[in-house]
């Protein structure tokens, strides 16, 4: 844990918000910095201040503050532009690292072969590389990144290296841009949650496109991340109409785990009665294991004039 990121949980540490493994590591943390230890004093004055004024919110809206921050602390992205990037060398490591995992028999004559490649590819990155009739360069073209497959020595002293070459591209374009949107629907799905974080809130914009719907339909129903789900409710709030849509929403208020999302599905849904969604509200505020959620439900019907319960 850096220190911006632990100044920004410090607040949730000290209202006991926190996980016992996240909380744990924070108080690591705290002990062997004295900057971040002065913030937690801080933090604590505060609290001390803010405890002899008589003011006391309303219970939903200290609610909804809380599952908003955890919810934005979830979807921190870097900074839009902001490239994270690891050089062809550590890049190569890391491949040889998955290539080899698992020999541990075969320890010593595949780590001479390793030495062999780490030599073919150290004079190649360094631009002295002998081969280079049989393996061209094409570090003129653009950053170029290599993934080892197979090492196979022969009796005459020669190995011979199957590799894959991925080479990184950037393009720029605006939103309504076919090619742009295309990449990102493809970020939709990336392994990288900040990536889809991003993606998501970016395709927000462009909702009424099919193709985009339907993603961010996805990814309220389907991605692991809340703060991805939290982007797609954003994106999702024009079509709050649609039956799809409002399918999709009804199923996040029923089964999402995270109680932000759950509010959040509440508050679309509302925007316009029907009696599919008086039923299930009412039948949601009988089992809601969140209080804050349950209070929403029965704000919104009462809001219509229906009744609380079911009978």
């Amino acid at each position: 844990m850096n220190c911006d990121w632990v100044r920004k949980l410090i607040p949730l540490y000290f209202y006991g918000e926190l996980p016992s493994e996240e909380e744990e590591r924070v108080e690591e943390h705290l002990h062997g910095c004295a900057a971040c230890a002065r913030e937690m004093e801080r933090q604590r004055r505060l609290a001390a201040a803010l405890d002899r004024r008589l003011a006391e919110p309303p219970p939903l809206l200290l609610e909804e503050c809380r599952v908003d921050l955890m919810a934005a602390i979830r979807s921190q992205t870097p900074p839009r532009g902001a490239v994270v990037s690891r050089g062809p060398w550590a890049l190569f490591l890391e491949a040889m690292a998955a290539t080899l995992a698992g020999f541990q028999r075969f320890r010593q004559p595949v780590g001479a072969l390793a030495l062999v490649a780490l030599g073919f590819f150290a004079a190649r990155f360094a631009g002295t590389n002998p081969g280079a009739a049989q393996a061209p360069d094409l570090s003129a073209a653009g950053e170029v990144y290599s993934t080892v497959r197979s090492i196979q020595p022969d009796n005459a002293g020669r190995v011979r290296i199957a590799y894959d070459e991925t080479r990184r591209r950037e393009v720029s374009g605006r939103m309504d841009d076919r090619g742009i949107q295309k990449l990102l629907l493809a970020a939709a799905t990336e392994s990288n949650p900040a990536m889809r974080v991003e993606s998501v809130g970016l395709l927000s914009e462009r909702a009424g496109s099919s193709d985009v719907r339907d993603a961010l339909l996805n990814a309220l129903s389907h991605d692991s991340n809340a703060g991805v789900r939290m982007k797609a409710l954003e994106g999702l709030k024009p079509l709050a109409g649609d039956p799809e849509v409002r399918k999709s929403l009804a199923g996040a208020l029923v089964s999402d785990d995270d109680p932000a999302v759950r509010m959040q599905a509440v508050d679309l849904l509302v925007t316009q009665r029907d009696d599919a969604t008086v039923g299930m509200l009412q039948g949601l505020v009988q089992k809601e294991n969140n209080d804050y959620v349950r209070l929403k439900c029965e704000r919104a019907l009462k809001d219509w004039n229906a009744s609380v319960g079911t009978f």
